[in-house]
């Protein structure tokens, strides 16, 4: 659904801060590859990043991230644009960062993931359609993709664990709590928050989601809705 009143609810429920010297960027949606893809303001895509990056230029960045991640080329973008970003950048996963998100997660130079929050791993991939030769192609551009991802996560691994244990995690779609990350990934585990819900259209696509996940997002959904139901009530929902 995209229209006035959701525009109007991702307003209220988004905060941006910006001091001398910090600035906080949240990825709490899906990252699309452009605002043509982004359904609401939770939403991001690596022209909304590269202009907050400008506009934070030499700041701190505080990077909190409930996300179960989307195209892959635009969270490696996004990676890319932090890891260049010049101020020391703090990472933390309020709930989830899954997928590309756990890449984008890693381009901090401190990364905090509570017990209770989820860094996942999976293969990239992708819908396709075409003859056989066109599909093998396609197929040599995931592990192409798959590469890339993997190159990512060998830069922040913990002494002691090798890159091909990784790989085998990516194939069974690995779900870790802060504490089982920290076991593999340069990463620091921190205390237990209560929950943030997740609204995103990617969680619905993996195989091996926590049920408590499942059961955050429909509970998510139905105050969004009941907050949707509020706004026509006073008057402030244009149009659908």
């Amino acid at each position: 659904m995209k229209g006035k009143a959701k525009d109007n609810l991702s307003n209220l429920l988004q905060v941006k801060n910006f001091t001398e010297t910090s600035a906080d960027l949240y990825f709490y949606g899906d990252i699309v590859s452009s605002w043509w893809g982004a359904w609401d303001d939770t939403d991001q895509y690596p022209s909304a990043v590269r202009d907050f990056l400008n506009e934070a230029k030499g700041k701190n960045l505080n990077i909190y991230i409930n996300s179960g991640g989307g195209s892959v080329f635009a969270g490696m973008a996004i990676y890319n644009m932090l890891k260049r970003h010049e101020g020391f950048k703090t990472v933390y996963v309020d709930g989830l960062a899954a997928s590309i998100a756990s890449v984008i997660a890693l381009a901090g130079d401190k990364i905090i993931i509570p017990a209770n929050a989820y860094f996942m791993i999976h293969k990239p991939w992708m819908m396709a359609i075409g003859n056989a030769n066109e599909l093998r192609d396609m197929a040599d551009t995931l592990d192409t993709v798959e590469e890339g991802i993997l190159n990512v996560y060998n830069e922040h691994l913990v002494d002691g664990i090798d890159i091909e244990t990784i790989k085998e995690m990516m194939e069974q779609e690995t779900w870790m709590t802060g504490e089982e990350a920290a076991k593999y990934f340069d990463v620091e585990v921190g205390q237990a928050i209560e929950a943030v819900a997740y609204s995103g259209e990617m969680l619905d696509k993996f195989q091996n989601a926590p049920q408590q996940l499942k059961k955050a997002k429909e509970q998510s959904l139905a105050e969004y809705q009941a907050r949707l139901n509020f706004l026509k009530l006073k008057g402030g929902m244009i149009n659908e």
